[in-house]
């Protein structure tokens, strides 16, 4: 069965079951700061099981683009994907577990739908906790469907519990369908979901009969909904039979188009397959981003900076496989021709694809020039270590100034007769991962609300407030705290006394000029010492750790700050402070906005 068959057979046989088909919407959330990506097919219907009515009923069904960023390391194996399309069906406090237990058996069982032999299936159920119930309810359902006692297992919270979305909403106990590979168990405690491979996950029914609260209590709702989810890829390579997704009709030709370009065959090396499994991947994701109704492009935030890793990454292993510089375009041009008949948007933005994944491979490709003209200066002092060992925080500075891979470094380090300390750059890289979440909470009292494209200029923005307001009223001037949304930054500093209208005005003339300069933010890694020396302002004691990323705004500032921020002052906008008064003895606050 291929994929559009399988899609055709779901719509179809749910539209029997009273279902209106909807549209799969957009990658990107709309109004959601709580993920980057549609995740789910049930990520876009929250607010109508949280009780909005929808449009077209309480039964519905699609297929819904996804994608998964948490499986982006993972990606390389047989069977994860970064991006993919989930097979959806819903009821809005319409039917609850009987129902979509029944519906689901006879879709996968039954001769006229997918025909797959009931001795093979086994399922889970929720074994439940101290605060949610075991799921007794769904395996009873099970049992009167034909499934015997011994293939129905109950599992823990991280197996058969789906969380809301964001860190609130709705959730719930499910139950999810295995198919028996016929591989031998790995072991007498070997069962669905153990990861051996003997089990492999085909459908999975989620029971919205909770909402997660802020306080992250679990409270029951009224109105239950039920969601399912089967994918699409997996579950066309069991009806396949093919023994990895990357096997199926929807990811061969892309595939194919791989070897083709880097002159190897697939399914004769582990690491080249690794290889092509990566680009192969990446690259038709970053397709899906670039030409997605709200597409985004590469970045270094949120959306467009998965988007720039994803291209990245599929760049780094095509250079590892000898593939000319521009086979990005060549396989999103496969990519688009594959789903032209599904997603008809792809077309209409090839143009704007092609040119974009150009414009970041151009771009990433003259890092990699700056890191290895920053590596062979290194090598000389670097061949003094008797060790031959590249220490971790110089492979981690290459990369995290440069954008510079570590597995490159290590390719250039043998060619010298060096090796890297990889556990080294893998602390250093944790520290950073660390930094990068605690983000400005870590280095300021207050923060940033989140890391939206608005709220960073603002950020940015209260380096540049800093600076202007110790020119104008004195070097006694420190931070005291900031609060920053998307819509206003609230920056809190040492002073005496009100600030007069001049030197208000004059303080945003300071700011306004830097922005007009257009100079460049750039960061560096240091440690806390080396930063006070080289002059950069840090305030909050022990609140750094021994590292510390320093900002330079051009020559204007320097200052120790846990990030994220723009490329260019240029991208700010125009700086206004809307009001400034007490905050509290000897410390005054200043509220300001930017506009276009």
């Amino acid at each position: 069965m291929t994929t559009k068959e399988l899609r055709e057979k779901y719509l179809e046989f749910f539209k029997s079951k009273g279902h209106a088909v909807i549209q799969g919407e957009s990658l990107i959330p709309e109004n959601d700061p709580t993920v980057l990506f549609t995740t789910a097919g049930m990520h876009p219907l929250v607010p109508y099981i949280l009780g909005e009515k929808h449009p077209a009923g309480s039964r519905l069904v699609d297929y819904q683009k996804c994608i998964r960023t948490v499986d982006i390391e993972a990606v390389g194996d047989t069977s994860h994907l970064t991006f993919f399309e989930m097979l959806g069906n819903w009821s809005l406090g319409d039917y609850f577990k009987k129902e979509a237990i029944s519906m689901s058996w006879e879709f996968l069982t039954s001769q006229e739908w997918l025909h797959i032999n009931p001795d093979i299936l086994s399922v889970t159920c929720f074994a439940g906790d101290d605060e949610v119930p075991r799921d007794t309810e769904s395996a009873e359902v099970w049992k009167s469907l034909g499934v015997p006692e011994e293939r129905i297992y109950f599992l823990c919270r991280e197996d058969n519990w789906w969380g809301p979305a964001g860190r609130t909403g709705p959730c719930g106990p499910d139950t999810e369908m295995f198919i028996d590979t016929g591989k031998e168990p790995c072991g007498s405690d070997c069962r669905p979901g153990c990861g051996c491979g003997k089990y492999f996950e085909i459908w999975n029914d989620v029971f919205m009969g909770y909402r997660k609260t802020e306080e992250g209590s679990y409270i029951p709702m009224e109105r239950k909904c039920v969601d399912t989810g089967m994918g699409i890829e997996r579950t066309a390579a069991i009806l396949q039979k093919k023994a990895s997704v990357y096997d199926i009709e929807l990811m061969r030709p892309i595939v194919e188009k791989v070897e083709a370009l880097a002159n190897k065959g697939y399914g004769e090396d582990f690491q080249v397959d690794t290889s092509i499994r990566i680009i192969s991947d990446h690259m038709k994701t970053a397709v899906f981003i670039l030409g997605d109704r709200r597409g985004v492009t590469p970045s270094n935030l949120g959306q467009g900076y998965i988007l720039r890793r994803l291209i990245r990454r599929a760049i780094r292993h095509g250079r590892k496989l000898d593939m000319p510089a521009d086979f990005p375009a060549e396989i999103a041009s496969v990519v688009i021709d594959l789903y032209r008949d599904i997603y008809g948007e792809l077309t209409v933005k090839k143009d704007h694809i092609i040119t974009e994944l150009e414009k970041e491979s151009e771009r990433f490709l003259a890092t990699l020039a700056k890191g290895e003209k920053e590596f062979e200066k290194m090598v000389p002092n670097l061949l003094k270590n008797p060790q031959k060992v590249i220490p971790g925080r110089i492979a981690f500075r290459l990369y995290d100034t440069y954008g510079f891979p570590v597995e490159i470094t290590e390719e250039l380090a043998a060619e010298h007769g060096l090796t890297v300390d990889r556990e080294g750059f893998d602390a250093a890289f944790e520290k950073h991962q660390e930094l990068s979440k605690q983000g400005a909470e870590k280095s300021f009292k207050g923060g940033l609300a989140d890391n939206s494209e608005m709220t960073t200029r603002l950020h940015t923005a209260t380096h540049l407030l800093h600076k202007a307001l110790r020119m104008v009223l004195g070097e006694h001037v420190q931070q005291m705290g900031s609060n920053i949304t998307s819509e206003r930054l609230r920056f809190d500093f040492s002073h005496p006394e009100k600030m007069s209208e001049e030197e208000i005005t004059r303080v945003e003339e300071i700011v306004n000029e830097v922005i007009q300069a257009d100079l460049p933010v750039t960061m560096t890694i240091m440690s806390l010492e080396e930063a006070k020396q080289a002059g950069a302002l840090a305030f909050f004691g022990d609140r750094y750790d021994e590292q510390v990323k320093v900002y330079r705004v051009g020559d204007f500032s320097m200052e120790v700050c846990g990030g994220p921020h723009v490329n260019h002052t240029g991208e700010l906008g125009a700086f206004k402070i809307a009001k400034e008064q007490s905050s509290s003895q000897g410390v005054r606050r200043i509220r300001a906005v930017l506009s276009d």
